[in-house]
């Protein structure tokens, strides 16, 4: 199963985007069953491909994660990244802005995490959230101590659209010096983000889960879709493309982000380093001393 150009998924132009034609249920006609014993399968060529990928030294991935609370991006991650090796992967979760995150602009923070050739980056939230939940609270943007903001009022339409070109130059660059971008908008229903809200309150083992905050939230349902809405139609883009995953059933929304991992990393053309004619000759005689050696 293939989901890398799936259009129900993916999205490379944002010109024409719209958010509610992607379903949150959408499985492609897979079964349960199916699905799941495919996931393995495919978490297990990711490994390989890693190692090529951290051997080439060529290409860095990046992996962004966004979502409404309880949408899955802490499972997703769990999920698709337990089979790869942890010394070439790093998470970074992304919290309120710290006073010295807020002395420097919005994108240093992530700067300074992204991922070295060879490695794999994920963010757990991003830069995203400053077109994001900025959009939905503007306050906090007044927090931010920048020139030409001193109300509210001064947050119009210019302000987001130089925000959104700040970020498609941003990723342009990455992409252009090996940063390989795969932006995952984790979409849940409404109703599925209620159920596992009640989910945590009812069992004890998930009550820790569980943040007042995040039912305040629930509150902006829609001032958040229009927000994700303008995101990804204006920063999808062919070297840095969304991809909205149906995240309604855990198994679906593991496989598809599972599975466009690893296309992307099979369409990369990794391969192991060949090394010279003085190094194969090193070879030669390292292997002659070694079975030279006595008992």
């Amino acid at each position: 199963m293939k989901f890398l150009k799936d259009k129900n998924i993916a999205v490379y132009n944002g010109k024409k985007f719209e958010l509610g034609n992607y379903k949150t249920d959408y499985k492609n006609n897979l079964k349960k069953e199916n699905g799941l014993a495919e996931f393995e399968k495919l978490k297990l060529k990711i490994s390989e491909w890693q190692d090529k990928l951290y051997a080439q030294d060529k290409y860095s991935l990046l992996l962004v994660f966004q979502a409404m609370d309880a949408a899955g991006k802490d499972g997703t991650i769990k999920s698709v990244m337990s089979g790869i090796n942890p010394q070439g992967c790093q998470v970074v979760s992304y919290k309120a802005p710290t006073p010295l995150e807020l002395s420097h602009d919005y994108l240093w923070r992530c700067y300074k995490d992204l991922p070295q050739r060879g490695s794999i980056g994920i963010f757990n939230r991003s830069y995203y959230e400053e077109v994001l939940v900025t959009r939905v609270h503007p306050k906090y943007i007044l927090g931010q101590n920048l020139p030409l903001i001193k109300t509210e009022k001064d947050i119009n339409a210019s302000f987001w659209a130089e925000r959104y070109e700040s970020i498609r130059n941003f990723e342009k660059h990455l992409a252009e010096n090996g940063t390989v971008i795969l932006k995952f908008f984790l979409n849940v229903s409404k109703e599925e983000q209620k159920a596992r809200f009640l989910e945590r309150v009812d069992m004890p083992e998930k009550n820790w889960k569980f943040s007042y905050g995040d039912i305040q939230e629930r509150q902006y349902w829609d001032q958040y879709q229009n927000a994700y809405q303008e995101a990804i139609a204006n920063t999808a883009t062919s070297y840095a493309p969304w991809f909205v995953i149906p995240s309604d059933r855990n198994w679906a929304r593991n496989l598809m982000v599972c599975s466009v991992l690893l296309e992307t990393l099979e369409s990369l053309g990794l391969e192991y380093p060949e090394i010279d004619a003085e190094a194969r000759e090193l070879l030669k005689k390292g292997k002659a001393e070694l079975l030279a050696e006595k008992p």
